[in-house]
């Protein structure tokens, strides 16, 4: 009862405060996004003065969101090369296990939150375009000879139509990681430019309507999140129902002998990295301490199911150096 008091008051305020209605459009793709005329957002005014952690420090919540858009408007040029330099390669191998667990069908239509520069974008293309083009062969070889009374029953109930295309939305507040992603994009002129829709947004008050899209992922953004329930909060509202959310993040290592290897690495080696490929000490010793303050697989599972998803669970990876989060909106 009281998680439904809290969404009823959220959708209300959010909604006095979000006066307009546009569309914002990619290749491909139509949005509606709902587009706030004043220039605060309604989370701020009922936490003025509070304070959260950056890392280790504790800040004021507003500081804490200049301090995170400046680490990645810093860490945006080179934040694909330190993923693979950080992980070894590693990364690579969790965002398409994501993939595999979310099993997306042809034609779905994805929110990609926090999700910068694209890869989680770029994956489900290539996984829904791969599936559908199995689907066509499968179809092709069951109908090898089809009778005329077979073809004329196809197209009278449209079965030969084209499916639609999947779409995917990758939304992030920092316009530096959306630069990258789209040029990453544009790279890739053939498979990546049509499919793929680039906005700016905050993951706590997304610029989208409700009932919106069939998967929402967040892949190691969420920990970076001022107002991590507003966030999930948000998330339930713009899935449509049935629709599924996934959180791939940094998680907690129970094996005591990964754990300390694991600490050892995290900060006595990423941060050197940082400062010799990215030029950036400071930012990868925050990116490495917010993992230590994000909730453990059990707490954050929680803090999902709190906001209302069902069928909350969880798959941890590489021993629990990350876990992947997954609930469905009824």
């Amino acid at each position: 009862m009281a998680a439904s008091v809290r969404s009823i008051a959220r959708i209300v305020l959010s909604d006095s405060r979000r006066k307009a209605l546009v569309m914002s459009s990619g290749p491909g793709i139509n949005l509606t996004c709902r587009v706030e005329l004043g220039g605060s957002r309604f989370y701020n005014e009922d936490h003025a003065g509070r304070t959260t952690s950056f890392g280790f420090e504790t800040v004021s919540e507003e500081e804490k969101g200049e301090r995170v858009y400046k680490v990645f408007e810093s860490v945006a040029p080179k934040y694909d090369v330190m993923n693979d330099a950080m992980s070894l390669g590693v990364h690579r191998l969790w965002k398409d296990t994501l993939l595999r667990v979310m099993n997306p069908l042809p034609g779905a239509r994805l929110l990609d939150s926090a999700g910068g520069t694209g890869d989680i974008a770029f994956r489900f293309l290539n996984y829904t375009r791969s599936r559908h083009a199995l689907q066509q062969r499968a179809a092709l070889r069951s109908q090898q000879t089809p009778s005329w009374q077979d073809i004329s029953r196809d197209y009278a109930s449209g079965e030969r139509a084209v499916k639609a295309e999947s779409r995917v939305v990758v939304c992030d507040i920092n316009k530096e990681m959306l630069t990258v992603g789209k040029e990453k994009a544009e790279s890739h002129a053939g498979p990546f430019s049509a499919g793929v829709s680039w906005v700016v947004g905050d993951a706590e008050e997304l610029p989208f309507d409700d009932d919106q899209f069939d998967v929402y992922t967040v892949a190691f953004g969420i920990r970076n999140v001022t107002h991590i329930e507003q966030a999930l909060q948000e998330a339930l509202r713009v899935l449509k129902p049935g629709g599924r959310f996934l959180c791939l993040e940094f998680s907690k290592v129970s094996n005591p002998l990964l754990s300390s290897i694991y600490d050892a690495y995290s900060f006595q080696v990423i941060p050197v990295l940082g400062e010799v490929i990215a030029g950036d000490w400071k930012s990868y010793q925050y990116l490495v301490e917010s993992i230590r303050r994000f909730p453990d697989q059990e707490t954050f599972k929680a803090m999902i199911e709190d906001a209302g998803f069902f069928r909350v669970q969880y798959f941890n990876l590489t021993g629990g150096v990350v876990a992947i989060h997954s609930g469905f909106k009824l």
